[in-house]
Protein backbone atom coordinates (compact mmCIF):
# COMPACT_ATOMS: atom_id res chain seq x y z
CA UNK A 1 0.00 0.00 0.00
CA UNK A 2 1.13 3.53 -0.61
CA UNK A 3 -0.27 6.98 0.05
CA UNK A 4 0.76 8.18 -3.41
CA UNK A 5 -2.13 6.41 -5.15
CA UNK A 6 -4.79 9.09 -5.68
CA UNK A 7 -7.49 6.43 -5.96
CA UNK A 8 -7.04 5.37 -2.34
CA UNK A 9 -9.61 6.89 0.04
CA UNK A 10 -7.02 7.13 2.83
CA UNK A 11 -3.46 8.45 3.28
CA UNK A 12 -0.38 6.37 4.10
CA UNK A 13 2.97 8.11 4.52
CA UNK A 14 5.75 6.57 2.40
CA UNK A 15 7.74 5.61 5.52
CA UNK A 16 4.87 3.60 7.03
CA UNK A 17 4.82 -0.21 6.86
CA UNK A 18 1.38 -1.68 6.22
CA UNK A 19 1.44 -5.46 5.83
CA UNK A 20 -0.88 -7.52 3.64
CA UNK A 21 -4.48 -8.22 4.64
CA UNK A 22 -4.97 -4.93 6.49
CA UNK A 23 -8.33 -3.16 6.20
CA UNK A 24 -8.24 0.67 6.33
CA UNK A 25 -11.36 2.84 6.28
CA UNK A 26 -11.82 6.00 4.20
CA UNK A 27 -10.47 9.29 5.50
CA UNK A 28 -7.85 7.66 7.73
CA UNK A 29 -4.34 9.15 7.89
CA UNK A 30 -1.34 6.97 8.70
CA UNK A 31 1.81 8.99 9.38
CA UNK A 32 5.60 8.56 9.60
CA UNK A 33 7.07 5.16 10.56
CA UNK A 34 3.76 3.57 11.54
CA UNK A 35 3.74 -0.24 11.44
CA UNK A 36 0.43 -2.09 11.00
CA UNK A 37 0.56 -5.89 11.14
CA UNK A 38 -1.34 -8.33 8.98
CA UNK A 39 -5.00 -8.86 9.82
CA UNK A 40 -5.47 -5.54 11.62
CA UNK A 41 -8.59 -3.49 10.90
CA UNK A 42 -8.46 0.31 11.04
CA UNK A 43 -11.75 2.23 10.82
CA UNK A 44 -12.60 5.40 8.93
CA UNK A 45 -11.39 8.93 9.77
CA UNK A 46 -8.67 7.72 12.13
CA UNK A 47 -5.30 9.38 12.75
CA UNK A 48 -2.25 7.24 13.51
CA UNK A 49 0.67 9.47 14.54
CA UNK A 50 4.40 8.95 14.12
CA UNK A 51 5.79 5.60 15.25
CA UNK A 52 2.45 3.97 16.12
CA UNK A 53 2.46 0.16 16.22
CA UNK A 54 -0.73 -1.84 15.62
CA UNK A 55 -0.35 -5.58 16.12
CA UNK A 56 -1.82 -8.44 14.11
CA UNK A 57 -5.56 -8.88 14.46
CA UNK A 58 -6.17 -5.63 16.35
CA UNK A 59 -9.47 -3.84 15.70
CA UNK A 60 -9.54 -0.03 15.71
CA UNK A 61 -12.94 1.67 15.34
CA UNK A 62 -13.94 4.83 13.47
CA UNK A 63 -12.65 8.25 14.45
CA UNK A 64 -9.86 6.89 16.67
CA UNK A 65 -6.77 9.04 17.35
CA UNK A 66 -3.53 7.24 18.22
CA UNK A 67 -0.86 9.78 19.07
CA UNK A 68 2.89 9.38 18.52
CA UNK A 69 4.51 6.08 19.55
CA UNK A 70 1.37 4.39 20.86
CA UNK A 71 1.62 0.58 20.94
CA UNK A 72 -1.58 -1.44 20.50
CA UNK A 73 -0.84 -5.13 20.89
CA UNK A 74 -2.72 -8.26 19.88
CA UNK A 75 -6.09 -8.92 21.58
CA UNK A 76 -6.76 -5.20 22.15
CA UNK A 77 -10.00 -3.75 20.79
CA UNK A 78 -10.55 0.01 20.44
CA UNK A 79 -14.12 1.11 19.75
CA UNK A 80 -15.17 4.28 17.91
CA UNK A 81 -13.83 7.74 18.88
CA UNK A 82 -11.19 6.46 21.30
CA UNK A 83 -8.25 8.79 22.01
CA UNK A 84 -4.85 7.39 23.04
CA UNK A 85 -2.16 9.90 24.00
CA UNK A 86 1.54 9.76 23.08
CA UNK A 87 3.65 6.86 24.33
CA UNK A 88 0.66 5.12 25.94
CA UNK A 89 0.85 1.35 25.67
CA UNK A 90 -1.21 -1.79 26.13
CA UNK A 91 -0.13 -5.20 27.39
CA UNK A 92 -1.53 -8.61 26.49
CA UNK A 93 0.34 -11.08 28.72
CA UNK A 94 -0.09 -11.14 32.53
CA UNK A 95 2.87 -13.50 32.99
CA UNK A 96 5.48 -12.38 30.44
CA UNK A 97 8.54 -14.55 29.85
CA UNK A 98 10.87 -14.55 26.86
CA UNK A 99 10.06 -17.58 24.71
CA UNK A 100 7.32 -18.88 27.00
CA UNK A 101 5.29 -21.74 25.53
CA UNK A 102 2.29 -20.80 27.72
CA UNK A 103 1.64 -17.40 26.13
CA UNK A 104 -1.98 -16.69 25.32
CA UNK A 105 -3.12 -13.09 24.64
CA UNK A 106 -5.60 -11.70 27.17
CA UNK A 107 -8.21 -9.35 25.65
CA UNK A 108 -8.54 -5.68 26.57
CA UNK A 109 -11.49 -3.52 25.46
CA UNK A 110 -11.65 0.27 25.26
CA UNK A 111 -15.24 1.38 24.81
CA UNK A 112 -16.54 4.21 22.65
CA UNK A 113 -15.25 7.72 23.38
CA UNK A 114 -12.80 6.73 26.13
CA UNK A 115 -9.54 8.70 26.44
CA UNK A 116 -6.12 7.49 27.59
CA UNK A 117 -3.57 10.19 28.38
CA UNK A 118 0.16 10.26 27.63
CA UNK A 119 2.46 7.55 29.02
CA UNK A 120 -0.38 5.53 30.55
CA UNK A 121 -0.11 1.74 30.66
CA UNK A 122 -3.18 -0.47 30.36
CA UNK A 123 -2.70 -3.90 31.92
CA UNK A 124 -4.39 -6.65 29.89
CA UNK A 125 -7.78 -8.07 30.78
CA UNK A 126 -9.49 -4.80 31.68
CA UNK A 127 -12.37 -2.90 30.10
CA UNK A 128 -12.44 0.90 29.94
CA UNK A 129 -16.06 2.06 29.88
CA UNK A 130 -17.63 4.55 27.49
CA UNK A 131 -16.18 8.07 27.79
CA UNK A 132 -13.84 7.04 30.61
CA UNK A 133 -10.73 9.18 31.17
CA UNK A 134 -7.30 7.79 32.14
CA UNK A 135 -4.81 10.33 33.50
CA UNK A 136 -1.25 10.80 32.27
CA UNK A 137 1.22 8.19 33.50
CA UNK A 138 -1.49 6.02 35.07
CA UNK A 139 -1.14 2.25 35.36
CA UNK A 140 -4.61 0.77 34.91
CA UNK A 141 -4.95 -2.65 36.55
CA UNK A 142 -8.75 -2.99 36.81
CA UNK A 143 -11.92 -2.07 34.94
CA UNK A 144 -12.91 1.58 34.66
CA UNK A 145 -16.65 2.43 34.69
CA UNK A 146 -18.39 4.57 32.10
CA UNK A 147 -17.36 8.23 32.44
CA UNK A 148 -14.90 7.23 35.19
CA UNK A 149 -11.84 9.40 35.85
CA UNK A 150 -8.82 7.37 37.00
CA UNK A 151 -5.17 8.24 37.58
CA UNK A 152 -2.17 7.18 39.65
CA UNK A 153 -0.21 3.94 40.04
CA UNK A 154 -2.17 1.80 40.40
CA UNK A 155 -4.97 3.90 38.93
CA UNK A 156 -7.91 4.64 41.22
CA UNK A 157 -11.33 6.17 40.60
CA UNK A 158 -11.38 9.83 41.66
CA UNK A 159 -14.38 11.20 39.78
CA UNK A 160 -16.38 11.24 36.58
CA UNK A 161 -16.18 13.17 33.32
CA UNK A 162 -18.68 14.39 30.74
CA UNK A 163 -18.62 13.31 27.08
CA UNK A 164 -16.91 16.64 26.37
CA UNK A 165 -14.07 15.72 28.76
CA UNK A 166 -14.88 18.17 31.55
CA UNK A 167 -14.69 16.83 35.12
CA UNK A 168 -18.18 16.55 36.59
CA UNK A 169 -19.13 17.89 40.04
CA UNK A 170 -18.66 15.26 42.72
CA UNK A 171 -22.01 14.48 44.41
CA UNK A 172 -22.37 13.18 47.95
CA UNK A 173 -24.03 9.80 48.33
CA UNK A 174 -26.21 11.17 51.13
CA UNK A 175 -27.70 13.69 48.71
CA UNK A 176 -28.67 11.08 46.11
CA UNK A 177 -32.17 9.64 46.13
CA UNK A 178 -32.96 6.60 44.01
CA UNK A 179 -30.53 4.38 42.15
CA UNK A 180 -29.42 6.94 39.55
CA UNK A 181 -28.01 10.46 39.76
CA UNK A 182 -27.94 12.97 36.91
CA UNK A 183 -24.98 15.36 36.96
CA UNK A 184 -24.92 18.46 34.77
CA UNK A 185 -21.67 19.46 33.06
CA UNK A 186 -20.58 23.02 33.85
CA UNK A 187 -19.03 23.43 30.40
CA UNK A 188 -21.47 21.99 27.85
CA UNK A 189 -24.61 21.63 29.98
CA UNK A 190 -25.18 17.97 29.11
CA UNK A 191 -26.46 15.65 31.84
CA UNK A 192 -24.66 12.40 32.64
CA UNK A 193 -26.60 9.67 34.41
CA UNK A 194 -24.59 7.55 36.86
CA UNK A 195 -25.54 4.64 39.08
CA UNK A 196 -25.51 5.51 42.78
CA UNK A 197 -23.48 2.37 43.41
CA UNK A 198 -20.58 3.86 41.44
CA UNK A 199 -20.29 6.78 43.86
CA UNK A 200 -19.30 4.41 46.66
CA UNK A 201 -16.25 3.38 44.61
CA UNK A 202 -14.80 6.89 44.61
CA UNK A 203 -11.56 7.39 46.51
CA UNK A 204 -12.10 9.60 49.55
CA UNK A 205 -8.98 11.72 49.11
CA UNK A 206 -8.35 13.43 45.79
CA UNK A 207 -4.65 14.12 45.19
CA UNK A 208 -3.51 16.94 42.85
CA UNK A 209 -3.81 16.10 39.17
Amino acid sequence: MTGSDSEQPYFIHPTAVVEDDVVIGPGTKIWHFVHIRSGARIGSNCILGKGVYVDAGVTVGDGVHLQNFVCVYRAVQLEDEVFVGPHATFTNDPYPRSGSSYWEPVPTIVRRGASISANATIICGVTLGKYAMVGAGAVVTSDVPEHGLVYGNPARLYGFVCKCGQTLPRPKIADVSGEQVAITCSRCGEQTSLAKSLLSLLSVEVPPQ
